[in-house]
């Protein structure tokens, strides 16, 4: 074999082992993003969670404000069933986008009924009421930092798929880009502020 043809191998030898490492750190960014959205997803399932007892327990209180307590229900019950479908494709944009929209509309209508709670004196006096809405406000400062990290990994991996020569490897790996999860409404980004003062 002569010196040019050993040269020739070497060199698809470092050039295949280069395309494996770009498609082996594809793999390692969109496995991280995928993990930091199971975290929120973990948030997002206690936050469902927590809102019905919220419900139950404002009722008693809040009989004749059926309409605002049952589009709670109904804008819970919707994105946690989008919730569920994201967790299992979270590198799909479109199940992404979904999902904010079902968050902006949980958000809104929480802050609806937040804001119905403030004209009720008992409500606010009410210990579970309390513990609840504390329970809430953690879990939603909780959802805030994972969807934080959640972005910065997606950030990340769309640059590393985006760069020269990665997204020949992501084109024909089936790497797609991956989409942010961000609440579209300023208001609803804010964390719930429970206050019982």
């Amino acid at each position: 074999m002569s010196t040019g043809s050993m040269i020739t191998i070497g060199l698809i030898v470092v050039f295949v082992i280069y395309l494996i490492t770009i498609y082996n750190n594809l793999v390692a960014y969109r496995n991280k993003f995928k993990n930091g959205f199971a975290n929120i997803d973990n948030q997002l399932q206690l936050r469902y969670d927590l809102i019905p007892n919220l419900i139950e327990t404002a009722k008693a209180y809040m009989s004749h404000e059926k309409e605002t307590l049952t589009r709670v229900i109904e804008a819970r019950n919707k994105a946690s069933d989008v919730s569920k479908a994201a967790a299992l494709h979270p590198e799909d944009a479109a199940a992404m986008k979904k999902l904010a929209a079902a968050e902006t509309a949980l958000s809104g209508s929480m802050l609806q009924f937040f804001a119905l709670t403030e004209s009720y004196p008992d409500i606010k006096a009410n210990q579970t009421m309390e513990k609840l809405m504390e329970e809430l406000s953690t879990t939603e400062n909780k959802v805030a930092f994972s969807r934080q990290r959640y972005n910065d990994d997606v950030m990340q991996y769309n640059t590393y798929r985006e760069q020269f020569p990665n997204f020949i490897v992501a084109n024909n790996g089936g790497f797609k880009e991956a989409a942010l999860f961000e609440i579209e409404n300023e208001e609803y980004k804010k964390p719930v502020k429970a206050s019982f003062s």
